[in-house]
């Protein structure tokens, strides 16, 4: 069984509720269509995806809006170029319709993505798909999904997942959302709400009004919460925000300022710096006792802490060496070590799903850098550059990074690039936006 088929899902606010009742495994023979994400492709895979067959005039728009999205997530990941439906010799109308590879070969695609959408009699979609290997003739994945019809979007980003997991052996990352801050206004008087869209951009939505500005988003590992930094009446407070119900619980009221909240890998604690007697040191909150105890001890201030995802270390940025750095240290505060050595200020670092890497902002020169290291500190790797670039949040596969990009004229937008420093995408928002954190797979 797929995540679809574990459960409900419903959007923000209780705007649409989706339930998928059965996935089937088609019938397959493993072909050797392989991709390996880890040296960076500059050369994507051909791939072909000819419209999904449908039984109706309906079911062939779906059919037609299905490869659309699927298209849509394979080729922005920039390992898949996803060829002119133009140059199709073969039309498949249906799975029942055998691949004719010559005339795939023939147009240089490497897989091939057949399916087709069928109307059910209570109004559900049975939504199929075979992947093809074009060189073998064999089919590699094959599944079918059995949903309500305004679920079609979901079903399509899981498809894209079904195939990027089957040819490059990593986990997909496209049925997932991204919490981020719209903005709007003028510089000095700026609203900030938080805001919510699929990975790709679409099923924009807001969560909070406006009143208050917000600022630092994260999401809970379950993917149904979200921890935040808002400003009331010009006193930051930490929140809670349930996205399945929309409610709102303060975490706390704190005596110093409050910075960079963010969730323990089991949900239970959320970790943050706290501003006291003008000194910021890292705390640690437990979501069920609301206790707090803190972490660090210095004089210098320690700030924006992430925990690794075995939840037994934590990194760190401080500038008790002199300049702001990179640390890593236990979970319990205990075994600091400095693994930031390059040129500049290192700032927001961000550990990985993965567990193999840290991202993190970097500032030298009067220009920002995001990049990533390994927990050590060795193998720093930048990946892009700008006036400024800031606040790196990883994709639940660990292989892809969002953040946000400020031009020269002050406008900020959202941008993703893979953890090789190729391919780099804009996200498209209706409004400015910063402060991006993406979802885990959402259950």
């Amino acid at each position: 069984m797929t995540r679809l088929a574990k459960g409900k899902w419903r959007s923000t606010l209780g705007a649409m509720m989706a339930l998928a009742v059965m996935v089937a495994a088609i019938p397959q023979a493993r072909a050797e269509l392989v991709i390996d994400i880890t040296r960076g492709v500059r050369e994507p895979m051909p791939i072909a995806i000819p419209v999904f067959g449908g039984m109706d005039a309906p079911s062939s728009a779906m059919g037609r809006d299905v490869v659309g999205v699927v298209s849509n997530d394979l080729q922005g990941s920039g390992l898949f170029r996803v060829l002119d439906p133009a140059a199709y010799i073969q039309s498949l109308p249906n799975l029942a319709v055998q691949p004719q590879f010559a005339d795939w070969r023939a147009i240089n695609a490497q897989a091939l993505v057949q399916g087709e959408v069928q109307p059910q009699g209570d109004g559900r979609l049975r939504v199929a798909f075979r992947l093809w290997d074009v060189f073998s003739g064999q089919q590699v994945v094959g599944r079918a999904f059995l949903t309500q019809g305004d679920n079609w979007r979901r079903v399509s980003h899981i498809i894209a997942d079904e195939i990027y997991k089957a040819i490059t052996g990593e986990e997909g990352y496209f049925d997932t959302r991204v919490v981020y801050v719209a903005e709007t206004g003028p510089k000095t008087n700026r609203v900030k709400k938080l805001a919510i869209m699929d990975q790709d951009g679409a099923n924009q939505r807001n969560l909070t009004n406006g009143e208050s500005m917000v600022l630092t988003p994260r999401f809970s590992p379950t993917a149904q919460e979200i921890t935040y930094l808002s400003y009331y009446n010009s006193v930051p407070r930490v929140y809670l925000f349930n996205i399945e119900t929309g409610r709102r619980e303060l975490l706390g009221d704190f005596p110093g300022m409050t910075f960079a909240p963010r969730f323990s890998p089991d949900g239970n604690k959320v970790i943050m710096s706290m501003a006291l007697d003008g000194n910021t040191e890292i705390y640690e909150m437990d979501l069920r006792t609301r206790r707090s105890s803190r972490l660090t001890n210095h004089p210098s201030i320690d700030t924006s802490p992430s925990y690794a995802p075995d939840g037994r270390q934590i990194t760190f940025n401080s500038d008790r060496g002199g300049a702001q750095q990179i640390y890593v240290m236990n979970a319990d505060g205990s075994g600091v070590q400095r693994i930031s050595f390059g040129d500049g200020r290192y700032a927001t670092p961000v550990w990985s799903p993965r567990g193999d890497l840290i991202a993190f902002t970097k500032m030298k020169a009067g220009r920002f850098f995001i990049g990533a290291m390994r927990p050590d500190g060795s193998g720093e790797k930048i990946l892009t550059e700008g006036f400024l670039v800031e606040g790196p949040t990883w994709a639940p596969n660990g292989r892809v990074l969002m953040f946000f990009r400020q031009d020269p004229n002050g406008r900020t937008t959202l941008h993703s690039i893979d953890v090789t420093g190729y391919n780099e995408r804009q996200i498209s928002t209706p409004t400015e936006a910063s402060d991006p954190a993406w979802s885990p797979l959402l259950p």
